[in-house]
């Protein structure tokens, strides 16, 4: 069996993928050619906004640049009179199926920000589904197996309990 340049993982794993998370995996196979971690060095941003129009296809608002006025800024907790108080920026999210999505590079796993992803959608409000893409291979170490080591470790010794319906990891 041929192996995929995509690879993903759902969480739990005792879940079907449905056909909306599956559609944001396609973005990235249909892109792979020149987001390939194997090849490129790109920074999240620039796979973002190569991979942003297909998002977009899928249902997502996506963050177009980092000035305030393109973030996109997911509620957390709200004040007196309803007040925004906290929020979080997202890569994109989709409200039908309330899915965020983060790209992540280089410091995806160095810098452990798919931990910090995986707190901020914990905290989101109408977040029920989290992905996170993370290079395949990044300076010689196998960024989506650690991920995924994390999310496994995470799921089987059910010490923690999630809010999250699921979480994707998408290795690009």
């Amino acid at each position: 069996m041929k192996v995929k340049n995509v690879q993903w993982q759902l969480f739990p794993k005792s879940m079907e993928i449905s056909s909306s998370l599956s559609e944001v995996v396609k973005a990235f196979e249909f892109n792979h050619s020149r987001i390939d971690s194997h090849k490129f060095d790109l920074s999240s941003n620039q796979v973002l906004g190569i991979v942003a129009n297909n998002l977009v296809e899928c249902g997502f608002k996506i963050e177009k640049s980092k000035i305030k006025e393109d973030k996109i800024k997911i509620p957390v907790l709200f004040g007196r009179n309803g007040l925004l108080e906290k929020s979080f920026d997202a890569d994109g999210y989709n409200s039908d199926t309330r899915t965020v999505i983060e790209v992540e590079a280089g410091r995806g796993v160095v810098n452990n920000q798919f931990l910090k992803d995986l707190f901020q959608a914990c905290m989101m409000n109408n977040v029920d589904n989290l992905i996170i893409a993370v290079r395949m291979t990044y300076k010689k170490n196998h960024d989506f197996d650690t991920v995924l080591r994390f999310f496994d470790t995470l799921y089987v010794s059910g010490r923690l309990v999630l809010p999250l319906k699921s979480i994707l990891i998408i290795g690009y």
